[in-house]
């Protein structure tokens, strides 16, 4: 399968270190490592362990925040179906850098691109999974005071003359080299961009937005004329794409259930996911798997534990250990995640039932700031 990696569609073998040089972003290296990692209670081996990889400004983000400028973060969803897990782990990871660094976080849930792109599907579907996504996302526990969450087709009345600079900006030439526009995406779908670029600009400090890889177009465009308007280039922190189940090409995806984990799911669905599609680096046979042992590299259930589940680094190397000498086996192996999953879903899963998402979307102190604002242009 040919490599796509959009803003839309990921599909085929992904060469991580091919992207750094086409997207034209920066390694994560140390000492910026350390400056994130020692602040970080939670979700420092995704750094540790390279799943968030490549930046842009961060350097700039951290002395700003040294010397007492701050910054604020930003990241979205686009709610065209039900979340899964891969859709968690960047918000999730922008959740312990608030936590961290103790700023302000911007949340933009995209119902107006989605209801765009996808042909198949009605206003009232998007509107049905823009609820459900908000509570799952607020349910992850984001400060309520220092976090906004808004909708694109509801907020667009406080930002629309702002948007409309911001589009003024970008030629038609620039969204079609970047996007792929072609004289068959409607109008509609072509002015997104602009919407999607407007949050950087909701504070006069750097913004970090935490994301995945393919979302990046978005800033490189922001950064050829955030300067014009009086506003800071934006920063970004890349992940990696949290591998389907079926195998390590590709990412996980909503439209092909069998390759994915929904936030939905129930103790005995995950069961059955992980054990008939969980692509195993273990061997054919028992004796096969004793004598040579499993491929940590392309076994899935091992992957998602070094990505997201498991975060004793000793613990891990146990599980490596054990599971390439042969003595812990395919079944073994999937059932430790099996249980670290449902865990987790359980517990997420009582959130949302509960979760107030005013508190983010109205009431909480950040939230009824940005209602009373207006975004106007410095003509």
């Amino acid at each position: 399968m040919e490599t796509k990696v959009t803003p839309w569609d990921v599909e085929g073998s992904i060469d991580y270190s091919k992207l750094i040089e086409e997207f034209g972003v920066s390694p994560l290296f140390s000492p910026m490592k350390e400056k994130l990692t020692s602040r970080m209670k939670e979700g420092s081996h995704m750094i540790k362990r390279e799943f968030f990889f490549t930046h842009r400004d961060l350097d700039l983000v951290l002395k700003d925040y040294e010397s007492g400028k701050g910054f604020f973060l930003y990241t979205g969803r686009g709610p065209s179906g039900n979340m899964h897990l891969g859709h968690l782990i960047p918000l999730l990871f922008t959740k312990y850098l608030q936590d961290a660094f103790d700023v302000n976080l911007y949340i933009q849930i995209t119902d107006d691109e989605k209801y765009l792109y996808k042909k198949d599907r009605k206003w009232k579907d998007i509107d049905e999974f823009t609820i459900d996504n908000i509570k799952h996302i607020a349910a992850l526990g984001f400060n309520p005071d220092k976090t906004f969450i808004f909708r694109n087709s509801e907020y667009i009345g406080n930002v629309y003359p702002m948007l409309n600079t911001i589009s003024k900006k970008i030629t038609f030439s620039t969204a079609k080299a970047v996007f792929g526009f072609t004289n068959e995406t409607n109008i509609g779908f072509i002015g997104f961009p602009a919407y999607q670029i407007m949050p950087t600009f909701f504070e006069k400090k750097r913004c970090l937005i935490p994301a995945a890889i393919d979302q990046d177009p978005y800033w490189r465009i922001q950064r050829d004329f955030a300067e014009s308007l009086g506003y800071f280039k934006v920063a970004a922190i890349h992940s990696k794409f949290l591998p389907p189940l079926t195998g390590m090409d590709g990412k996980m995806s909503s439209s092909k259930s069998a390759t994915a984990i929904f936030l939905t799911d129930d103790e005995k669905t995950v069961k059955n996911k992980i054990n008939k599609y969980a692509f195993s680096g273990g061997q054919v046979t028992l004796e096969e798997h004793r004598e040579k042992g499993g491929n940590t590299e392309v076994d899935v259930p091992y992957q998602w534990l070094k990505i997201f589940f498991e975060s004793d680094d000793e613990e891990l190397m146990k599980i490596k250990r054990e599971y390439e000498r042969g003595n812990l086996l395919s079944g073994e192996i999937k059932k430790v995640i099996i249980d670290k999953i449902n865990s987790f879903l359980k517990a997420h899963q009582e959130k949302v039932k509960t979760v107030d998402i005013n508190k983010y979307m109205y009431t909480g102190q950040l939230a009824k700031e940005m209602w009373k604002k207006k975004y106007l242009p410095k003509d």
